[in-house]
């Protein structure tokens, strides 16, 4: 049997700006190495939703070819991140009753009352992508973390879960199949952001992910190492960059280069006088633009996703609870003096999430 050192993982992001495919493995000291990577023009998704099926298949082909290319590697098995406004996450409560009482609770008990929250009632379309369990109860003792080696007749726990529609789904797993590859798992993004972004002792203390897509912002909230709350946002770096264009009456991919290279999401920290020409439209001459008034339309559109994710964290019921703050990940916490404007909006501690520890000495360079 292979080493499970050398086992090799690929994990596909169908994003709605990009599509991007990264092979990596586990070196011996534990960490994540990365082998090769690809990426392509994503347009076939919208706010994570698959909207053009030969669109994204030529994308994620793409992707794959390139990041086979750089790691000499057949690649057929992989683990799709999923996400978009389709994301819904509720809490269910569910109980089992043991024959016998005077046994300990076995790993298989707990095992038996996860899978049985797959079979619950939920709303027609939709199918659940997880079960996550919260806190236990054995007969009526609650906030038990891990009932195993426990006595009981009955077993009880609250759960997160996750749903997603069928629909939505069934085209991810058609877009991949007809890539000519097999899907291992299917797993939400903002899970997949905080293994790679979160420390334990965050996850610990509570601590909200903010994972800031070009369709979509997802927000996970960790408290005592669970997962109690997710939820997705559907704006995210792209309706910025449409702001841009209308504001400045420029195209898209000048409102882009725009917001990538000179943005900022703090007009206040922009020069007065500071302007930006950019070529003109055919015939017409170059056009002028104010960094401070392109700070000014970032800002006004950054704020109102931090205020949603801010209202997300005060219906969960966590403001005033987390002690690690916010953690700012995706293309959009790029932004210059977005931890601030978080801070600021919020109130509450902010940090940009990279996942530096986790990985080890990879191949060549790569940027996210």
């Amino acid at each position: 049997m292979e080493d499970k050192k050398e086992r090799i993982v690929v994990g596909l992001d169908i994003g709605t700006t990009k599509i991007c495919a990264i092979a990596g493995r586990k070196n011996e000291y534990g960490k994540l190495e990365i082998l090769g990577m690809g990426k392509a023009e994503s347009e076939g998704v919208m706010r994570g939703v698959v909207t053009n099926i030969d669109k994204t298949i030529r994308a994620i082909q793409k992707a794959i070819a390139e990041a086979e290319e750089q790691t000499d590697l057949n690649i057929q098995v992989v683990n799709v991140g999923i996400a978009g406004q389709h994301i819904r996450s509720s809490i269910h409560h569910n109980g089992i009753t043991r024959k016998n009482s005077d046994t300990e609770i076995t790993v298989e008990d707990v095992a038996r009352l996860t899978e049985e929250m797959f079979r619950i009632v939920i709303p027609p379309g939709n199918d659940i992508i997880h079960v996550m369990p919260q806190d236990y109860t054995v007969d009526y003792e609650s906030g038990i973390k891990d009932p195993v080696g426990m006595q009981g007749a009955k077993l009880e726990a609250d759960f997160h879960v996750i749903t997603a529609k069928t629909n939505d789904i069934k085209n991810i797993n058609k877009c991949v199949m007809r890539s000519d590859l097999e899907i291992e798992n299917l797993i939400l993004e903002p899970l997949a952001s905080s293994l790679s972004v979160l420390s334990d002792e965050e996850k610990e203390a509570g601590v909200c992910l903010v994972d800031i897509g070009g369709g979509t912002t997802d927000v996970a909230i960790f408290h005592d190492n669970i997962i109690r709350h997710t939820a997705v946002i559907p704006f995210g770096g792209n309706i910025i960059t449409s702001d841009i264009k209308q504001g400045c009456m420029v195209l898209t991919h000048q409102a882009e280069s725009l917001k990538t290279k000179f943005g900022m999401a703090i007009a206040e920290e922009a020069k007065e006088n500071e302007i930006i020409t950019i070529p003109g439209l055919r015939n017409r001459p170059p056009k002028e633009i104010s960094v401070k008034n392109l700070a000014s339309i970032i800002e006004a559109r950054m704020e109102e996703i931090i205020e949603l994710v801010h209202a997300e964290i005060i219906s969960a019921g966590y403001e005033g609870k987390l002690s690690g703050g916010i953690v700012l990940t995706g293309g959009g916490a790029q932004l210059s003096c977005v931890k601030q404007l978080v801070e600021y909006v919020t109130g509450m501690d902010a940090r940009i999430g990279y996942p530096n520890e986790h990985l080890g000495k990879s191949s060549g360079e790569l940027k996210s």
